[in-house]
């Protein structure tokens, strides 16, 4: 391996691995020593791996002995110019950051190549379902930009296919909801299409100020590429109803990636589909998933980005493996997303047998989907039932709640002087909206119908008299629980 990080994470695995055969051995055995003392080169096929130099030509265990590891384990563990080929940053064009849990940012190394591997599937987006090579197309980054990974690494995946000639023109105003408001109206007219890339909240925070200010959504052909954060096919059909959309298949689709490994995944008109199928048929999905709740859904290239599960905690593994010349690639990186992958014929055969067929006419590529639910933080437990920040999701995308309220909420389990327990959420209402007792009952009526009807346990686990949850309406933008310009957590 030529990433000394990498280097000395799988020699110490060996190290490792060779002590524990040793122990095992009956006094007398050398066989496993002598397998582990043969030297010369790597033979062993590993994904992504180029040539070996004669000073990098140390055995290699086979792709299955590669080690597991986290961020812990490695991001934190070694510098960032060890976790870049050649152990110098010289291999980086440029260095973004992300925002991390403890507070102290990430660095992240990236070149060229990383881009490269990344646009194949905003070029899959733009081809297969709005075909941006042939129509005129305004896209706005609407991500966060200056070091930030959402927003730079987009625009210059962007920026490729642009080169490559796509009929594609960038706009970059950040997640400034005034510019936005400013430049879409100026430049969207003169575009046959308009795309918006956001975070979810953001976007839709973004389109009902649009239609405070009588901006006419509909006249400029929107489409939405969003990412970070799981919605809801009821805030789906809701963002299309707002914006004029007619092809809700095609024209509000999710990508899946991690500041680690970029975007790993993509939803297509055909996962679309089947998750819109499954929303309406939550026993099915219950079946196919192996939980109440309705994860991300999208397809992948294998020869991109390697997916697998960990035999452990059947997390979700990720291998970047579309380069040997990316600046920090990553072998069995654990990202921490609760999930699973499925063949392309498995998922069909799946759905065939409970009666799903795909609509007629969709673009299907014959890739293997992923289903990604999320990172732990997206859960309460009360009363030994788990609640998925999803299933709060849903009840304020009702229509008798998705005028009053942004979306926005942070899920808890509050405890009484008593020390009960019981679910309760912060609201954040829409602009204008004033709180009020009859509105904190009508959303905690709504959230409980939808928690009783996505998560069947909850109505088992819970008593009766504490299933409703307890709600709290905040003004918009309230900076203590609903800051703007900032990254929202959904619970607490």
């Amino acid at each position: 391996m030529q990433v000394p990080a990498y280097r000395k994470l799988v020699a110490e695995a060996r190290q490792q691995q060779q002590e524990q055969e040793q122990a095992e051995q009956p006094p007398g055995g050398s066989a496993g020593s002598d397998a582990a003392a043969e030297g010369g080169e790597c033979r062993a096929s590993t994904p992504g791996a180029s040539s070996q130099s004669e000073e990098d030509a140390a055995p290699c265990p086979a792709w299955d002995q590669v080690p597991f590891w986290t961020k812990e384990q490695y991001i934190q563990r070694y510098p960032l110019p060890e976790r870049c080929t050649g152990g110098s940053l010289a291999a980086a064009d440029f260095v973004h950051e992300s925002s991390g849990s403890s507070g102290q940012p990430t660095l992240w190394a990236r070149n060229c190549f990383d881009e490269l591997a990344v646009c194949d599937r905003f070029e899959q987006l733009l081809w297969d379902n709005w075909q941006a090579h042939k129509r005129s197309t305004l896209a706005v980054v609407c991500l966060p930009l200056g070091c930030w990974v959402g927003g730079l690494f987009t625009s210059l995946c962007l920026r490729f296919l642009t080169l490559k000639g796509y009929k594609l023109t960038l706009v970059t105003p950040g997640n400034k909801v005034p510019e936005i408001l400013q430049l879409v109206p100026a430049l969207a007219p003169h575009y046959e299409q308009t795309v918006l890339f956001g975070y979810p909240p953001f976007i839709k925070g973004l389109v009902d100020a649009g239609i405070a200010s009588g901006l006419p959504w509909a006249d400029w052909n929107v489409k939405l590429v969003l990412a970070g954060e799981v919605f809801s096919e009821e805030w789906r059909s809701l963002m299309a109803q707002r914006l004029g959309v007619h092809d809700v298949l095609r024209d509000i689709v999710s990508l899946y990636g991690t500041a680690d490994a970029g975007v790993i995944g993509n939803e297509t008109p055909l996962s679309v589909a089947i998750r819109r199928w499954l929303a309406a048929h939550p026993e099915a999905a219950a079946g196919l998933f192996g939980a109440q709740r309705l994860p991300t859904l999208v397809q992948y290239d294998p020869f991109s980005r390697l997916l697998e599960k960990h035999p452990d905690d059947g997390t979700l593994v990720v291998s970047s493996i579309a380069t040997p010349h990316t600046a920090a690639p990553l072998l069995r990186h654990c990202i921490g997303d609760a999930g699973g992958i499925l063949s392309y014929s498995d998922m069909l055969g799946f759905l065939k047998q409970h009666g799903f067929e795909p609509p007629p006419g969709l673009p299907c590529r014959a890739l293997p989907f992923a289903f990604v639910f999320g990172r732990s933080f997206w859960t309460v437990s009360v009363f030994g039932c788990n609640v998925y920040v999803e299933n709060i999701m849903s009840g304020l995308e009702q229509p008798e709640l998705a005028d009053s309220t942004t979306g926005k909420f942070v899920l808890f389990v509050e405890e009484s002087a008593d020390l009960d327990r019981q679910l309760a959420l912060r609201v954040e209402l829409a602009r204008g909206v004033q709180p009020s007792s009859q509105l904190e009952q009508q959303v905690a009526a709504v959230v409980l119908r939808e928690l009783r009807r996505l998560n069947s346990a909850y109505g088992c686990y819970v008593p009766e008299n504490k299933q409703a949850p307890i709600v709290r309406l905040h003004p918009y933008g309230d900076p203590d629980w609903f800051p703007l310009g900032v990254k929202h957590r959904w619970t607490a």
